[in-house]
């Protein structure tokens, strides 16, 4: 089968560890112990530990029931995890740098997710620590609790600034490991080097100056939302509709997730609403990361939740929009992408996908909700960042609306979502991210108009 896939020089030889390997991936794919594992517990025996994770990152995970765990909080980020993290940082600023003549950015705005870095084993941490110029150092029992500035002659570049906020879940989880990355951003916002070279330093000192602070509070950069508390909710008023304009969006953000923590007054998240935005307003570039293929950035809506894209446009004195860049890490070879570019994947092979919204259409009820959801969310980046092309919308109009036999299908299976699928394109007409006819406008308000009746017995 390999040769006539077009490699007939493949040694059959060197393939046999290899196809083993894969043979034992699949029997540990298709072992189904669910039942068994529940039925040994309830008998009282003990339950053979595993880990946790994506199965592709750790095949280790498979089979399926047993007693799963996590990680130890401690112990991340692996070594793994920051080679790994060293890599995609250097195709980040590779790309930055091509595209702004050989210049670097000067500050990057993170978004850290609790569950991505337990199945990374904290890749995503591992790069706001690489950015700034920062080694995590284990110690004898593989923990990781320490951390050294990385000399600027073996760094080679300038240390970039970041703004990191952090889900209430990687609050939760890590709260160490916002330790360490607080003490990480002070080592080098007191490091005694040019500020041509230390953007940290650089944005710390103009910031203890503005606020009238000293310069290691200025220097406070992992912001998270107050204890207890999760999400932006931007996402939630998106769900709803229930939002007047993006400044409103903005505000809840700025609001939510503007509590610092600040290593040195451990235990504590302080609202540090004027310290976060002074951070924000110097960023060039926002920045996450999509580290597992079991879950898109439309599939929820916590992607476009915590992006800060507009915000930063809305606190920058120029108010330029910064460049939005995702790092693509679900395979080997990490890829970094622009963000209109990974919406523009995800539509196409998700909500713009016949294999997508015809087995979504196969389940039923449920199904068509699920299509109406990726749409909703899919204007949730329009809102959160511009980064929409118009053409998506255009063809999931031309898709779900123009035919009239799928239109058909939709409203019979799922009248309600139907509706909320009309009126999220109404909405994006109406906010000015989807610019289309009058003609197909009007066939929405009528359409609109006929699902309402059908649904209230008219």
């Amino acid at each position: 089968a390999i040769i006539d896939a077009g490699f007939p020089k493949v040694e059959e030889d060197r393939l046999t560890n290899l196809i083993t390997y894969l043979e034992f991936c699949l029997k540990q794919i298709v072992a189904n112990n669910e039942l068994g594992g529940i039925m040994e517990l309830l008998n009282g025996q003990f339950l053979m530990p595993a880990p946790g994770g994506d199965p592709i990152r750790n095949p280790d995970v498979l089979p399926t029931g047993r007693n799963m765990h996590a990680l130890d909080p401690s112990a991340i980020p692996t070594t793994a995890a920051i080679e790994v993290s060293e890599a995609v940082v250097r195709k980040l600023l590779e790309k930055l740098s091509d595209e702004n003549d050989g210049a670097f950015p000067e500050s990057i705005a993170f978004t850290l997710w609790g569950t991505d870095n337990i199945k990374t084993y904290g890749e995503s941490l591992a790069q706001v620590l690489a950015l700034v110029g920062v080694r995590p150092v284990a110690d004898s029992l593989g923990r990781v609790n320490k951390v050294e500035l990385i000399p600027l002659e073996k760094l080679g570049r300038p240390r970039i600034d970041v703004v990191v906020s952090c889900s209430g879940v990687f609050r939760d989880l890590f709260i160490n490991q916002m330790n360490l990355m607080d003490r990480g951003i002070k080592l080098a916002a007191e490091a005694d080097e040019p500020i041509e070279m230390n953007f940290v330093r650089k944005h710390a000192m103009e910031q203890a100056a503005e606020l009238n602070v000293s310069l290691r509070e200025a220097a406070c950069r992992v912001f998270s939302n107050s204890a207890g508390s999760y999400s932006a909710n931007v996402g939630l008023a998106i769900e709803n509709g229930g939002w007047e304009d993006e400044g409103q969006l903005q505000d809840q953000f700025l609001t939510r997730k503007g509590f610092a923590f600040n290593a040195d007054k451990p235990g504590m998240m302080e609202q540090q609403a004027d310290l976060f935005k002074s951070a924000l307003k110097n960023v060039d570039v926002t920045f996450q990361n999509l580290d597992s293929s079991e879950i898109s950035i439309t599939d929820v809506s916590h992607y476009y939740d915590s992006d800060p894209t507009k915000v930063v446009q809305s606190l920058r004195d120029d108010k330029k929009k910064p460049m939005s860049l995702m790092a693509d890490t679900t395979t080997a070879n990490a890829q970094v992408r622009s963000l209109a570019e990974t919406v523009r994947l995800d539509a196409r092979t998700k909500l713009l996908n016949p294999k997508f919204y015809e087995g979504m259409l196969s389940t039923g009820y449920e199904g068509v909700r699920e299509i109406q959801k990726r749409l909703r969310n899919t204007m949730g980046w329009s809102a959160t960042a511009g980064e929409v092309d118009n053409f998506v919308f255009e063809d999931a109009n031309s898709v779900f609306i123009d035919d009239a036999e799928m239109q058909q299908r939709l409203l019979d299976t799922n009248p309600n979502a139907f509706r909320d699928m009309v009126t999220t394109f109404l909405e994006a007409n109406g906010r000015g991210y989807w610019d289309t006819s009058e003609e197909n406008i009007e066939r929405l308000q009528e359409l609109y108009a006929e699902v309402e009746d059908r649904i209230e017995g008219v």
